[in-house]
């Protein structure tokens, strides 16, 4: 009997192990499976203690190209002195593993572990270290160009496709799809207004909320998850880490003051260390409402493949409720 086409599997765990003690070299690592979720994530252990991270990569979620791009990213952050988990290569030198999966040729990549833990009630000295880290990231991604080039994050790509592709989703619900759109329309206006062309532009992260960074005992702070990084104006950065207040305001974990307080407390540090303009400033409430969009489309699109059960009409009416939230609170329209 042929095998039935399959169009997303897992790596197993033990055979795993044995492929990267081969590869790298050390009998005593051991392996175990960390997050199923975008990419598979397996904690890599010595000892009982974690070393690395591999990341799996799903065939509809990132080329080859991509990949590529993302390890030459992280290395030149790297090699810059950038607080970033990056890649490990294996014996020969590779970066970048290949497994021959049912569903087709996957990639893996081995990187270093970022020590510590996730914060999210932020001190004001790890508030100011996020800022000037995330300073000297931007220093060195400003205006880079890579061999293997990611994806311009213009308008387009990060709110009128996903607006698009999103309309079969609310098909039962009219109105709340009229309302981003029209919301959309109002954000473009409002940028139009502002001189974008001077703003700052490069290789971002695209998510620095603070699932995506660690802080170890010492009070070192490291980035990592750079998945979706790609080419764009960096203050969409400094939006991503603007949501996390938004969030944590919602869940009622800070007041909206102790979160406006905090905040300039990081735009400080950041301009500490690289310039970052009013206008960009004034970007930012417009912006966020363009993350909204973006991975809201990114979870419709990537259903099948990331099994986010989650994605229900009710969840879709929520999101939709806490977009409104989010506009009323921090988007003035002219």
């Amino acid at each position: 009997m042929p095998t039935f086409p399959v169009q997303y599997s897992m790596l197993s765990s033990k055979a795993l192990q044995d492929f990267i003690i081969q590869q790298y070299g050390d009998p005593a690592l051991t392996c175990r499976l960390l997050l199923r979720n975008v990419s598979d994530t397996y904690i890599i252990e010595k000892a009982g203690a974690p070393v690395y991270i591999f990341k799996v990569y799903r065939i509809s979620h990132r080329s080859l190209h991509e990949i590529q791009g993302e390890v030459e990213l992280l290395n030149r952050l790297h090699e810059g002195g950038a607080a970033v988990s990056y890649p490990i290569p294996d014996l020969h030198g590779n970066e970048i593993q290949d497994f021959n999966a049912p569903e087709g040729l996957r990639h893996g990549v081995l990187f270093s572990y970022a020590k510590g833990s996730n914060v999210y009630d932020l001190t004001e000295a790890q508030l100011q270290l996020v800022g000037r880290e995330m300073a000297k990231v931007h220093n060195i991604t400003a205006n880079l160009a890579l061999p293997h080039e990611r994806e311009e994050y213009d308008i387009n790509r990060l709110l009128l496709q996903p607006l698009e592709i999103l309309a079969p989703a609310f098909k039962d619900h009219a109105e709340g799809y009229t309302y981003l759109k029209d919301t959309a329309q109002k954000v473009i206006q409002q940028l139009n207004e502002l001189p974008t062309g001077s703003f700052s532009h490069g290789y971002l992260q695209y998510d620095f909320l603070p699932k995506n960074f660690h802080f170890d005992e010492q009070g070192q702070l490291t980035f990592f998850d750079f998945d979706f990084a790609g080419k764009g104006w960096l203050a969409n950065d400094v939006t991503s880490f603007f949501i996390h207040f938004f969030l944590h305001v919602g869940r009622q974990k800070m007041t909206q003051e102790a979160a406006d307080r905090d905040f300039q407390v990081f735009i400080d540090a950041y301009r500490s260390v690289r310039p970052f303009s009013d206008d960009e400033l004034k970007a930012v409430p417009y912006l966020g409402f363009i993350f909204w969009i973006f991975y809201l489309g990114y979870q419709y699109t990537h259903f099948e493949e990331w099994s986010n059960w989650f994605f229900t009409p009710r969840y879709l009416t929520e999101q939709e409720r806490v977009v409104r939230m989010y506009v009323e609170l921090h988007c003035r329209f002219n």
